[in-house]
C-alpha cells in the first residue's frame, strides 16, 4: 500500500472547506481570537450539537463574558444558562471552578501552556490544544473523535486512541498542518467522512483513501 499522501489531502480538503459547515468554536473564535471565550465553549461543545453549543454559549455570554464575570454567577444560574448541553449541571461546576482558579492561580487570564490547561476542571488534551490553537494561535495538535477516526481510516497513523492519534501526529504531521487539521477534519467528518456509512462517493479524497475499517458507505 502506498504511503497516504497527506499534503495532497491538506491541499484538497483546504479547497473544499468553505463548502461545509464550520465548527462552531472555530466560528466563535474568528470573531474575536479570546482564550476564554474559546476554553468555556469547547467544554460546553463536549457531547453536546454544534447549533446547542452555538445557542447556550450566546446566552451564557450575555450574563458574563470574563472569569471576573462569570464567577459572580451562581452554579444554577450557569447551569440555567447552559441547559441543554450535555451533562450540564457537571458543566457548570467545572465552568465556576475553572473561573476561581484563573482569578486566584493566573490574575483573572487563560494560561498559554499545555500542562497549566491540563490541570483546570474538565480539561483535557482536546480542549487544552484548542484552547492554544484557536485562542492563543499556538501550535498544537487538537485530536477529537474526527481527526482520530479519519486518520486511521487513510491509514496515515495506527492508533487505538485519540491520545495516541496525537502523539503519532506530533512525530509525523508537518508541523505547517498542526493548527488547522482539526478545523479541517472535523468539517470533514461532519459533512462527508461521518463514523457510519460515509459519503464515499463524493468524496474529494476518494481515490487515494485506503478506507481502512469502512464496512459499509454511501
Amino acid at each position: 500500500m502506498a504511503a497516504f499522501d497527506i499534503h495532497r489531502a491538506i491541499e484538497t480538503l483546504e479547497r473544499e472547506y468553505p463548502k461545509w459547515r464550520e465548527p462552531i468554536v472555530t466560528r466563535l473564535a474568528r470573531k474575536k481570537r479570546d482564550p476564554f471565550k474559546v476554553l468555556i465553549s469547547c467544554i460546553l461543545s463536549l457531547r453536546t450539537q454544534d447549533k446547542t453549543t452555538k445557542e447556550v454559549s450566546q446566552k451564557l455570554y450575555a450574563l458574563a463574558e470574563t472569569p471576573q464575570e462569570m464567577v459572580k454567577l451562581s452554579q444554577d444560574e450557569i447551569a440555567e444558562a447552559i441547559y441543554p448541553v450535555g451533562f450540564y449541571r457537571n458543566k457548570a461546576k467545572q465552568i465556576k471552578e475553572i473561573c476561581r482558579i484563573l482569578l486566584d492561580k493566573y490574575g483573572g487570564d487563560v494560561p498559554d501552556a499545555l500542562e497549566s490547561l491540563l490541570g483546570l476542571p474538565g480539561v483535557g488534551r482536546k480542549t487544552a490544544n484548542l484552547v492554544l490553537t484557536r485562542g492563543f494561535n499556538s501550535q498544537g495538535i487538537c485530536v477529537d473523535t474526527h481527526v482520530h477516526r479519519i486518520c486511521n481510516r487513510w491509514s496515515y497513523v495506527d492508533t487505538p486512541s485519540p491520545e495516541e492519534t496525537e502523539m503519532a501526529l506530533r512525530k509525523k504531521l508537518p508541523s505547517r498542518y498542526w493548527q488547522r487539521i482539526n478545523d479541517l477534519l472535523v468539517a470533514f467528518g461532519q459533512n462527508v467522512c461521518r463514523p457510519l456509512s460515509p459519503f464515499c462517493s463524493r468524496c474529494p479524497l476518494g481515490d487515494i483513501c485506503p478506507r481502512l475499517g469502512v464496512d459499509r458507505h454511501r
